[in-house]
């Protein structure tokens, strides 16, 4: 039998991924009630809460993750019985620059997360894995990096994070993990790969390229602009967490991926054409490309493996990369033009 969530605590649910699954699930459901905790760092705003299909089913709260006395006030006064969490902190480059942010935020947010739901849920009279959730959202990241010829990752790939934010974010895994299989608390973990669409912020690599051009100022690409990532339109994402959330089996970790491997230098190609056509008085975009120094520990491949979660639960994304960045450019330009 699917599982049914009532009320629902979304941590981050103002930044990017967290918001647009706010807006995917109160349009995919019409009973469910989110409590939306955000802290409304640089990565979140209440602007991507704007539209919400039924606001009276979605109540914001400005908090913490950390703050234990507030985390169990919440589960107390609504009545939690699902968690999806995707609050972190998730830039690679702060994280080089700062990871005590990320060990905050990642690990002990997590930790306080797990213990809050632990009081709440185990020895309160009911079925906890039939009636309970604990969905942790994690990062292809934490498995390391490819070689071109190498398998892609699997939910069975050993774990070898590279960088101070993907560490953290492993270090939250176990402890998800952990929390299963010792208090037998009815948790599921999904790996994504990178994600791209609507309300993402501007540091990440895709706006950024579609920003500068707009602006009509260089286009920073990391060393031989080889690397390789795997793209995951960000409703897709939201489809999956979904399915995973209502039909996947607790304790199970599920990797969610676009299938669309693309080299950076390709999507800023891709990004500059698309640009040329909507506005070309700017083109030729490429003009705009510069190289730039690496950045240390860049992680030269992701792949992401989806046979389980196409096999076990009939998923698969439905946007291709070319229409996906089509589409985010367009939302882009409604906001700029």
């Amino acid at each position: 039998m699917d599982y049914r969530p009532s009320t629902v605590l979304v941590t981050g649910g103002a930044g990017f991924i967290g918001s647009n699954f706010v807006h995917h699930l109160l349009r995919a459901d019409t009973g469910v009630r989110i409590i939306n905790l955000d802290l409304l760092t640089y990565a979140g705003s209440q602007d991507n809460l704007s539209g919400l299909p039924d606001p009276s089913r979605h109540t914001f709260v400005h908090g913490d993750i950390c703050d234990r006395p507030l985390v169990d006030r919440l589960f107390d006064e609504h009545g939690i019985d699902t968690v999806v969490h995707f609050a972190a902190e998730s830039h690679v480059d702060r994280s080089i620059t700062d990871p005590s942010d990320f060990v905050r935020t990642n690990v002990t947010g997590t930790f306080t997360l797990l213990e809050a739901a632990r009081a709440a849920w185990l020895g309160a009279g009911t079925d906890v894995t039939r009636e309970r959730r604990f969905h942790h959202i994690s990062t292809d990241e934490v498995f390391g990096s490819l070689s071109p010829g190498d398998p892609a990752f699997a939910e069975t790939t050993p774990y070898a994070p590279n960088s101070p934010y993907s560490a953290s974010k492993a270090a939250s895994d176990h402890l998800v993990r952990a929390y299963f299989h010792t208090y037998g608390l009815a948790t599921v973990t999904t790996h994504c790969s990178n994600n791209y669409g609507p309300r993402q912020h501007a540091e990440k690599f895709i706006p950024t390229v579609i920003r500068n051009c707009l602006a009509g100022i260089h286009i920073p690409l990391y060393g031989d602009g080889q690397n390789v990532r795997d793209w995951l339109y960000v409703d897709d994402h939201c489809d999956a967490l979904l399915r995973v959330l209502t039909q996947g089996k607790a304790g199970e970790t599920y990797n969610i991926g676009g299938c669309n491997e693309w080299r950076n230098s390709d999507v800023v190609a891709l990004i500059c054409r698309l640009l040329d056509e909507r506005l070309p008085e700017g083109a030729p975009h490429t003009r705009l490309v510069e190289f730039v120094k690496d950045r240390a520990g860049h992680d030269r491949r992701y792949a992401i493996d989806t046979t389980k979660i196409s096999d076990e639960l009939d998923w698969s994304p439905a946007e291709d990369f070319e229409t996906g960045i089509a589409r985010t450019i367009d939302w882009q330009l409604g906001l700029t033009l």
